[in-house]
């Protein structure tokens, strides 16, 4: 008995020495005045005014208010990204202090939060195809309009319907709103002005507003009611005082969501005269303009225009505003000139002076570097990926009984370029830039085939009649870079040379795992640390259960047979819901995401490892205990002295297996805001494209814990049996 306890005791350190050095770090926050950190709740995209951005930063208008208001009021958070419902969730649960998610004060949710004064005031739009003929809601009688459900857009939609003759189409996320618009199953979408054009300019919808703004709703800052208004009047007081500094405005102006009018500014410049230009431009449209790993604002605007004002000998400040606040910027004076991949178009004509093209873009078509294929002929009987709801998708249909493919569609880019570097499609279809970006950044083994189709042209445009000298100057520098071999560099830099087939050296296999390691790290260190603490908590819960299924008692046995029956046909996600915002609203208490995850996945897998208990014990000859009644034992001696110590071997190996089982469950916990392993590659995929080898380090990561772990249990199994045998 003594090497059993000891046996048990070495395990049990094990496990605690292996949990604690590798449990995840806490969220860094300093203390409040009080000793506390809120807990501010707030959704998982809503760009502009929460995201996470190309270099994987959760960014966006309200996460750099609540930090600049922070800061102001000397309060300390730890902000959790749920998505909106959940984070309402959390706050009316008491699982977070407060929300800021883009909120919209209605005098219905006024009943159950306490709102902060307004700190962005929005509106609700119609967006309908740029090319479509629909000019008025009128237009819209006998169509389908797309809505978010549970929006103010859906809510406003609906009043409208029957006034205008046209019927609702409800999605639960924007992107599949937008997408039966592009795709022509609806009209038009309706969502908050501020959101529906942010993602008409960065995510390059083809789509335009109609008709005015509807029912301006203010966002406001919410905390359930007569709950944390110490919080709530730091916020306010916070609020004034950026907006005071001008600091307020500089957030709105970054992401090109400014409220206010601009005025008009003070003479142009003059080249030589000592002053300098200002340039606006956009703030994310890679290739062109984007923050890269490093932080710096790049990108082939960016090179481009700087050759050029090394060329010409003028100065300038760039102002990344986002592309309409850019425009914007232009029209009224405030900026000198444009240089975000504007397309030159008879429209804007009427209102700016554009130079001379600097790139041609368009639609094309990218094949395996290696492949046959050379055309669109050659394409005959095999299939063309495609992205849904893009230019692209709608060519390559038209182009499908032509050239005789077959299209497949994907819901992003990744997956697409995927499906051609693994064989099941032949092709894959993209704006010219985009793609191209994507094979030189992401190191993608493909080259691009045929001509672009559909061709637009970019240009450097100052407000009409305006800055004309500064127009001139960027004509002769463009002309002077490409007769240099400048420009080329600059656009090969970003978009490669299909002929070189080079891999960029930052997305390469050990580069993905050395820019991603500390990331990937972290979501190791969760999942293991979830694990561990979750079948420890299992394990004892299982014995428990396995003796009371073996006991004999019908009550403690039909209890334990109830209890396993329930777990074991329960789906994780469905559980991990129940415990972190069912039992919170139902009992009035808080319980943390990791404690949710923890006390899921143990409930879970103790219901097996009771099984496996019962199984270990059933396994063990009747013989032994009617022998050991005989020599007077006790069925409690029998059990502890004589069927446990022989149940135990039989169960090692079932633990362990129940172990890896639990590790891997972790990628379930994500839903309730827990980033794991496996939600930290796809996170990191979203933004590089490098599915292929983002999985495979994922995947040797989950070999080499499971592996080591396993070996550990494995040679404490050995010293345990093997002491067993001895005796």
């Amino acid at each position: 008995m003594k090497h059993i306890k000891l046996s048990f005791s070495v395990f049990i350190v094990s496990l605690l020495t292996l949990l604690f050095s590798i449990a995840p770090g806490k969220v860094e926050a300093t203390e409040t005045g009080n000793g506390e950190t809120y807990i501010i709740a707030t959704d998982t995209t809503f760009a502009p005014f929460e995201f996470v951005d190309d270099s994987g930063e959760f960014v966006g208008i309200d996460v750099d208010i609540l930090a600049a208001i922070a800061e102001d009021q000397g309060f300390d958070y730890e902000l959790r990204s749920l998505g909106f419902d959940a984070a309402v969730q959390a706050v009316e649960t008491g699982q977070a202090d407060a929300v800021i998610a883009g909120m919209s004060i209605t005098e219905e949710r006024q009943q159950t939060f306490d709102f902060s004064e307004p700190y962005y005031e929005s509106g609700t739009a119609f967006a309908v195809l740029d090319d479509s003929e629909y000019q008025s809601l009128e237009d819209l009688e006998g169509q389908s309009v797309a809505v978010k459900t549970g929006t103010q857009g859906a809510t406003i939609a609906a009043d409208l319907a029957d006034q205008y003759g046209f019927t609702v189409n409800t999605f639960d996320d924007s992107p599949n709103m937008y997408q039966d618009v592009i795709s022509g199953n609806s009209a038009a979408a309706v969502e908050d002005y501020p959101v529906m054009g942010y993602a008409i300019e960065s995510g390059g919808l083809n789509l335009r507003f109609i008709g005015d703004n509807f029912e301006e709703a203010p966002y406001g800052f919410a905390v359930l009611g007569g709950q944390n208004a110490e919080l709530l009047e730091m916020f306010n007081a916070g609020l004034e005082n950026i907006k005071a500094t001008g600091e307020y405005d500089d957030i709105l102006a970054e992401y090109g969501a400014s409220q206010e009018e601009t005025s008009s500014s003070s003479e142009t410049p003059a080249a030589g005269s000592g002053e300098t230009y200002t340039i606006a431009t956009d703030t994310t449209f890679a290739p062109f303009e984007f923050v890269d790993e490093n932080g710096d604002f790049t990108g082939i605007d960016v090179e481009l225009l700087d050759a050029i004002a090394a060329n010409q000998g003028f100065n300038y400040k760039l102002k990344s505003l986002g592309f309409d606040a850019a425009v914007q910027a232009v029209e009224t004076q405030q900026a000198d000139a444009v240089i975000a991949g504007m397309s030159i178009t008879e429209e804007r004509k009427q209102t700016f002076d554009f130079s001379e093209p600097y790139f041609d873009s368009g639609t094309t078509f990218a094949v395996l570097a290696d492949s046959d294929i050379e055309s669109y002929e050659d394409l005959d009987g095999q299939n063309v990926a495609v992205k849904t709801g893009t230019q692209g998708a709608t060519i390559a249909q038209s182009m499908a009984d032509e050239y005789g493919f077959t299209v497949t569609t994907f819901d992003d880019s990744s997956n697409m370029y995927q499906d051609v570097i693994s064989g099941n499609s032949a092709a894959a279809v993209e704006d010219y830039p985009v793609m191209a970006y994507a094979i030189n950044s992401g190191g993608l083994n493909l080259k691009i085939i045929g001509d672009q189709l559909e061709p637009v042209s970019y240009g450097f445009a100052v407000l009409a009649g305006e800055n004309q000298e500064l127009l001139q100057m960027f004509n002769d520098g463009l002309a002077a870079i490409q007769e240099s071999g400048e420009y080329d560099e600059i656009v090969g830099k970003y978009l490669g040379d299909s002929e070189e087939g080079e891999i960029s050296s930052s997305n390469g296999f050990l580069a993905q795992l050395v820019n991603n390691f500390p990331a990937l790290l972290s979501g190791l260190g969760t999942t293991v640390y979830l694990a561990i603490v979750s079948l420890v908590i299992a394990t004892i819960l299982g014995i428990f259960l396995g003796l009371m299924r073996t006991s004999g008692n019908v009550v403690l046995s039909g209890i334990a047979t109830v209890y396993i029956d329930i777990m074991r046909g329960l789906p994780l996600i469905v559980m991990s819901f129940f415990i972190y915002f069912g039992i919170p609203q139902m009992f009035n208490i808080t319980i943390s995401s990791n404690l949710a995850g923890i006390l899921t996945l143990s409930l879970n897998a103790a219901a097996y490892m009771g099984e496996i208990v019962r199984g270990g014990i059933q396994a063990i000859d009747t013989g032994q205990t009617e022998a050991a009644r005989s020599l007077g034992l006790t069925n409690g001696q029998t059990m502890r002295r004589i069927i446990l110590p022989q149940a135990v071997k039989v169960m090692v190996p079932s633990f362990i297996n129940q172990f890896v089982i639990t590790l891997k469950d972790t990628s379930i916990l994500s839903v309730i805001g827990i980033v794991e392993l496996t939600q930290t590659g796809r996170i990191i995929i979203a933004r590089t494209y490098q599915s292929g080898s983002m999985w495979l380090i994922v995947g040797l990561m989950y070999i080499i814990i499971i592996t080591i772990l396993t070996k550990l249990s494995n040679y404490i199994e050995k010293r345990y049996v093997g002491s067993r045998t001895t005796r």
